[in-house]
């Protein structure tokens, strides 16, 4: 039960993402920016490519590459979702967003071939490179993940002093 909780955050993640990705690529074409704010801009833009368009040029093998890693990273995290106790929360949300924000990205490159973002931050001449709703739950589970980490070794490494 506790791992179909999650894996209902995961699906929501996809909902979100897919929906949004659909609204852009039916009201704006590839390239267009429409300014939101001074310092965000709704964009279509497409990465073939993982984050910060790694291995975006590299001819077309990537993209079944990260298709080939989306299937292994997904299936690892079920596994590991499958193995967490009850009342480990935050390891759930952060199972629940990478696996939503990995399948969202992995939807986009099986059918489309790229991954369709949307979501600009700039300030003056600094642009931080476009994302979506895949990317940010995947960067909030990661941060999470690594947060949790750091603090259950420092957790450790108290009670192996408090010894």
């Amino acid at each position: 039960m506790n791992t179909l909780k999650w894996l209902g955050l995961g699906v929501v993640v996809v909902v979100l993402d897919q929906a949004t990705k659909w609204y852009v690529v039916r009201t704006l074409e590839l390239g267009d920016e429409v300014a939101v704010l001074p310092f965000f801009s709704w964009v279509r833009w497409h990465n073939e490519g993982a984050a910060f368009s790694l291995l975006s040029q590299a001819g077309g093998w990537q993209r079944w590459f990260f298709v080939v890693l989306a299937i292994g990273f997904v299936a690892f995290i079920v596994y590991e979702l499958r193995r967490l106790p009850d009342g480990h929360r935050t390891m759930g949300w952060v199972y629940g967003l990478i696996v939503g924000g990995a399948v969202g990205n992995l939807i986009d490159r099986v059918i489309h071939g790229y991954v369709v973002d949307f979501v600009l931050v700039h300030y003056e001449h600094y642009y931080f490179p476009a994302f979506n709703v895949a990317d940010a739950a995947l960067t909030i589970g990661a941060t999470l993940w690594i947060g949790v980490t750091v603090a259950e070794f420092f957790r450790q490494r108290q009670e192996q002093t408090s010894s």
